[in-house]
C-alpha cells in the first residue's frame, strides 16, 4: 500500500485547509483500511490528530482534544481517500501532516504511530500571519 498526502500550505490563523491522503496498491482494500492523521512539528514526536475506523467498523472519527470542533476527517473509498478538515488553524498546527493506514483491527483509539503499517511522505501546513 502506498499512500500520498497532499494540500497543504500556508494560511493565516483562522483559515482553513483540506488535506487529502490518496491509497494505491494493486491489492487494495480501501474499506478495510483505518486511516489516521499525525502531526509532526520540528523538534516534537509525531503527534496523534485523529482517525477513521474502517467502514465495517463503522467508519467512526476521533480525534485528539487539541483539534476537536475545528478538524473533520471524511473518507471517500471508491476514491481510495481520506480527508482531513482544517478550520480555525491556529499558530501551533504548524506541522507536517501525516497519514498513515492499517487493516488490523485494535480495540481502543488507535492513537499510538504503531498502529498503523503503511505511512505516506507528509505535507507541510504552515499558519502565520
Amino acid at each position: 500500500v502506498q499512500l500520498q498526502a497532499s494540500g497543504g500550505g500556508s494560511v493565516q490563523p483562522g483559515g482553513s485547509l483540506r488535506l487529502s491522503c490518496v491509497a494505491s496498491g494493486r491489492t487494495l482494500s480501501f474499506r478495510r483500511h483505518t486511516v489516521g492523521w499525525f502531526r509532526q512539528a520540528p523538534g516534537k514526536e509525531r503527534e496523534f490528530v485523529g482517525s477513521i475506523r474502517r467502514s465495517g467498523s463503522g467508519g467512526t472519527a476521533y480525534y485528539a482534544d487539541s483539534v476537536k470542533g475545528r478538524f473533520t476527517i471524511s473518507r471517500d473509498n471508491p476514491k481510495n481517500t481520506a480527508y482531513l478538515q482544517m478550520n480555525s488553524l491556529k499558530f501551533e498546527d504548524t506541522a507536517v501532516y501525516l497519514c498513515g493506514t492499517t487493516e488490523r483491527y485494535l480495540a481502543g483509539l488507535m492513537t499510538r504511530a504503531d498502529d498503523y503499517d503503511y505511512w505516506g511522505q507528509g505535507t507541510l501546513v504552515t499558519v502565520s500571519s
